[in-house]
């Protein structure tokens, strides 16, 4: 009886490993083509977003594609390219500015004392300040009443509103601005300052800073005194005599009292 003879064992497929890199790589891949296309769709929205955004500010549209992002409701914007060149050429806006401003004459004072009335009976604070034309130029007091509370520097947070009017109708006249601060002959007793003089020059000097820093009179054109006492306009004997001489006054100066004191 012959023998049987075995069949050789067949070796292992030492390339087996190739279906899982094949797979590894067909993943790797696929999410590769994933992010591609998410980035793609993100700069499409960008394209769009920026598009909105430069049609709105007030550029020409220069794309044919109608579709836009709802960014804004109003396009009217015009005045925004104006303030990114102000930005771009610092100086370039305040000479257009400052060259546009006019000296005010006695005609423009006797209008702006009309046009700040008018207002006053519109807020109905015609208590709260006076104005008036005299030789020094337009006068428009601030009665501290209205104003300041008794012994403190800062502005009433209600009464900026008006202050605001004031500035307003100012802003647009090239005149020297004196602010003036004046007091009673009453000694102060606040602890914050030393005598009626620091009261006064603090009180000129925010309302100095309030019209710089939000309406951008120039500064070079304007300025703080505190009399303290001693320029009444009201007999001190009397509670409303004192009461008139509480006061902060914005003198917009007439040609003849620009180089100092009449």
């Amino acid at each position: 009886m012959s023998k049987r003879h075995k069949k050789p064992e067949k070796e292992g497929n030492h390339e087996r490993w190739l279906i899982s890199y094949a797979d590894f790589i067909t993943l790797l891949f696929a999410v590769f083509v994933t992010l591609y296309a998410m980035s793609q769709t993100d700069k499409r929205k960008m394209d769009q977003l920026v598009a909105s955004l430069r049609e709105s500010f007030g550029y020409v549209k220069t794309g044919a594609s109608s579709e836009k992002l709802n960014v804004t409701e109003s396009t009217d914007l015009r005045t925004i390219p104006a303030i990114r060149q102000e930005i771009l050429t610092p100086g370039l806006r305040r000479s257009k500015e400052t060259a546009s401003l006019t000296h005010a004459s006695l005609k423009e004072f006797r209008e702006i004392k009309v046009a700040i009335e008018q207002n006053l009976k519109k807020y109905g604070a015609e208590k709260k300040l006076n104005v008036d034309v005299t030789k020094r130029g337009l006068v428009v007091s601030l009665k501290e009443a209205g104003f300041f509370d008794s012994g403190d520097a800062t502005v009433k947070q209600e009464s900026l509103p008006l202050l605001a009017m004031v500035a307003k109708s100012l802003e647009s006249y090239s005149n020297p601005i004196r602010i003036e601060g004046n007091t009673d002959n009453v000694p102060i007793s606040s602890g914050g300052f030393r005598s009626n003089w620091e009261l006064s020059t603090a009180r000129a000097t925010n309302i100095v800073h309030y019209l710089v820093e939000n309406y951008h009179f120039r500064p070079d054109k304007i300025s703080a005194v505190g009399y303290g006492e001693f320029r009444p306009t009201a007999d001190n004997s009397t509670e409303a005599g004192r009461t008139r001489n509480r006061r902060v006054d914005i003198v917009l100066l007439a040609k003849e009292s620009e180089g100092g004191e009449l």
